[in-house]
């Protein structure tokens, strides 16, 4: 069984920044993708960013240029740096490792 705990949230100006955490526990995360999803009010969640075991990420398109996905395998952790951010931004935060476990969401506000 593997737990996902997030971590970063908060309520942040347009323009401002946040880094959302995400540490899993057991031993299944160095050789998995993780990805971090997002669900705004009344709308379906989306993917956002993943990054694969060897470090090949990947991006929507809303968020190219302003989000970064990392890892770090010694710490079970993955990363989302986020820069520029805008109240489309707004959502609850999922980290996932690909495809059975969720983490319990992060709420981000964009807000002034």
């Amino acid at each position: 069984q593997v737990q996902l705990v997030e971590s970063g949230g908060g309520l942040v100006q347009p323009g401002g920044s946040l880094r959302l955490s995400c540490q899993a526990s057991g031993n299944r995360f160095s050789l998995a993708t993780m990805a971090w999803y997002r669900q705004a009010p009344g709308k379906q969640r989306e993917l956002v960013a993943s990054i694969t075991s060897s470090g090949s990420t990947n991006y929507v398109d809303t968020v190219k240029g302003r989000f970064t996905i990392s890892r770090e395998n010694a710490k079970n952790t993955v990363y989302l740096q986020m820069n520029s951010l805008k109240p489309e931004d707004t959502a609850v935060y999922y980290c996932r490792l690909v495809p059975s476990y969720w983490g319990q969401g992060t709420q981000v506000t964009v807000s002034s």
